[in-house]
């Protein structure tokens, strides 16, 4: 039995101690820079002739390393002028209900936020419909812009019901997202949710720091809960630095 246990542990260690593939090595050292802000959006990286310099591997293994993180779309390659950082397309997954907040963190990245509106108003006949309630009924409206490392990501235009969450009004949203909150006191029975692509207003663009021309990726979602309809949202992204994810 020592014997064997002596063979497995030498094949342990073995496989442990072995080096990583040298465009691994290239392509880690491309992403760490990138990652802690070295290199930027829209910044240029070394060439290949001078990153194979560096590291002492033929332009080969360096363009296996290059072409894997263009795939990635994390560089993008210009033909005759060079390879840069690509803008980056924050991810939401649609499989289950984060915060954004998380998704930011999840991401290694800092999440603010500012508050725009957060107020009573009585539901409209359009509203109480959706809402299913009589018209007049008291619900609360907020509008909120979330930011990942002082960036724009998502204008959250939502509507609460009143009768599921009587509070709304009285959370301090700086610390805590209307998601994070409502999770808390308002358990999630079912989500209904559909994506567009859409032309912003000119102030949705202006709190999204974009131009109205363009494109936003919007979600438009209402969650149930208690037996009633809890919350409708819509959500506005920037197209060129957003994409949705999700696997089942």
């Amino acid at each position: 039995m020592r014997q064997y246990e002596r063979y497995f542990i030498r094949i342990i260690v073995s496989k442990v101690q072995s080096p990583s593939p040298a465009f691994q090595t290239i392509k880690d050292y491309l992403l760490k820079e990138i990652q802690t802000g070295t290199w930027k959006e829209g910044d240029a990286i070394p060439s290949e002739a001078m990153l194979a310099e560096q590291f002492g591997v033929s332009r080969m293994t360096v363009n296996r390393a290059v072409r894997e993180l263009t795939s990635e779309q994390i560089l993008n390659r210009i033909q005759g002028s060079g390879t840069y950082v690509a803008q980056q397309k924050y991810q939401a997954t649609l499989v289950e209900i984060k915060s954004i907040a998380e998704e930011i963190r999840l991401r290694g990245h800092i999440h603010r936020s500012e508050l725009h509106l957060l107020k009573e108003i009585p539901a409209s006949e359009q509203l109480a419909q959706e809402f299913n309630v009589k018209a007049g009924h008291r619900l609360f409206h907020s509008v909120i812009v979330h930011f990942e490392n002082d960036m724009a990501i998502q204008v959250e235009d939502r509507w609460v019901n009143s009768s599921v969450t009587p509070d709304y009004l009285a959370q301090d949203f700086s610390n805590m997202t209307p998601n994070e909150y409502l999770v808390a006191v308002a358990p999630l029975q079912g989500v209904d949710y559909r994506i567009e692509a859409v032309m912003p207003g000119k102030q949705v663009a202006e709190m999204l720091q974009i131009s109205i021309k363009e494109v936003c990726l919007v979600l438009h979602r209402k969650t149930r809960s208690q037996g009633k309809i809890a919350t409708i949202v819509t959500m506005w992204h920037p197209g060129q630095r957003y994409q949705f994810a999700g696997s089942f």
